[in-house]
Formats: C-alpha cells, structure tokens, sequence
C-alpha cells in the first residue's frame, strides 16, 4: 500500500469512527458478521451514501482487524484521489483477481444494490427497497457460493431531505458514469456542503441465506429473479423492523 493509500485509509477510518459516535451507531446481531468466514453483505442503501455500511465496516476492523471490502462503481477510478480511496478505504470495484483473492482470504464482500437508485430519491420515497432487477450481486454470491447477510438500518433515510430524484436526473441530464443530480437538504444547508442531521442509526443484520445448495443457473433470470425476490423481502422486512 502506497502513501497515498494508507493516509486515505487513516482519514477513512477516523471519519466514520467519527460519524459512529455523531450518530450513536449500533448493531443488532453483529455476531453474524464477526464470525469468520466470507460472506456477502446486501443492505439497503440509505441516502445519499450508505453510511451505515461505512460505520458497520469500520466497526468490525476496530473489533477484529479484518476489513470488509466494499464493491464501489468503476467510475471512481478515474481519479488519483480516489483511486487512494480503492485502495486504503477498503474498495473493489467489479468482480476479478482482487475480488477472488478477498474470497479466498475469508473476507466480508458489502454491497447495496439500490445504489443512487435508491439512495438518491426525494423524501416521498423513503424507506422502500428498490433494486429493479439488479441480479450482480446474486451471480457474485452463486459464483463464489457466499452466504448472503440481508441487512438495513433506521435512521439512514433521515440523514438529508432530498429534494428530487437524483438518479433520473442524472440519467435526463446524461452525466457521465450513471453519476446522479440530486439536491438534499441538511442542517446547514446543501449537501455535501452541509453535515447529516444527527439522527440515530441503528443497523439490523438479517439471518444468512445460502444458495450454495440449490444448485441456480447464473445466466437462468427466471431463478435468479425469485432469488432476488427473496433477499429484497428480507431487506425489506429488516426495514420495517428496524423502523418500528
């Protein structure tokens, strides 16, 4: 790991330990993520980031020294900056030897299929998975037979009051990288100018799904769909239970 990398890992670490204490982070049933073993963590994605996952990551380094690694957009390599941020923050970005490697080695895989879909929205939509038919993340489970951990927080939707659909803007306005327009409101202002609202975040971690035994074509959707519709009706449940 270069300079770089490691400052943007020590600023990554330290910030989201930061914003655990600002939003009095707590997980229910974290013991399902601190057992060892790889796995693949699903969550809903909160708006605009899902910060929930990014304390839940930080947590379970500071616990055990294992990292989680996230699946973050390619287009974020594009940069310097964030490219450092791939490296030091704990990042894959699309299914290859560095994902392979990170399986083998036993590590945690997070990933939210709602993306700027579901984290972009504005405060009429709130709280409601929504991952179309995203199914990556089903072959990558099948791929490397991962159990999947369904997972979803309180509080998330309550960061910022987001005042559009960022998602369809960005694609009407045709902005590179399927990067959205959105406009959200916080305490002090505009995001990203202005901090989130300092709501509590509770994260609720759902019982594994394994599919390593039922034997699911990849490339057959019809299958893969009523997977999906399996893991978004326990994303959704973890919701409603957290909520309530």
């Amino acid at each position: 790991m270069n300079g770089g990398a490691r400052a943007a890992r020590a600023l990554w670490l330290g910030w989201w330990s930061a914003m655990r204490r600002y939003h009095r982070f707590e997980v229910r049933n974290l013991e399902a993520v601190e057992r060892g073993g790889a796995a693949l963590i699903v969550g809903y994605h909160g708006r605009p980031v899902a910060r929930d996952l990014c304390m839940l990551q930080t947590l379970i380094y500071e616990r055990t020294g294992a990292l989680p690694y996230a699946v973050m957009h390619a287009t974020y390599e594009t940069t310097p900056v964030l490219r450092w941020l791939i490296e030091g923050g704990g990042f894959v970005t699309g299914d290859g030897s560095q994902m392979e490697n990170l399986v083998k080695g036993g590590t945690k895989i997070m990933v939210t299929p709602g993306g700027t879909r579901e984290g972009c929205r504005s405060f009429r939509h709130r709280y409601r998975v929504d991952w179309g038919g995203r199914l990556g993340y089903l072959r990558l489970a099948l791929k490397y037979k991962l159990p999947i951990l369904p997972t979803a927080s309180s509080g998330v939707d309550d960061t910022y009051i987001g005042l559009n659909d960022g998602y369809a803007w960005g694609k009407r306005l045709r902005i590179p990288g399927r990067m959205p327009a959105w406009i959200g409101v916080g305490p002090l202002g505009l995001w990203p100018l202005s901090p989130p609202y300092p709501v509590k975040i509770t994260l609720h971690v759902g019982a594994p799904i394994d599919f390593s035994d039922d034997k699911v074509d990849p490339n057959d959707r019809q299958a893969l769909l009523a997977l999906h519709a399996r893991v978004t009706g326990a994303v959704q449940s973890l919701l409603d239970e957290a909520r309530a």
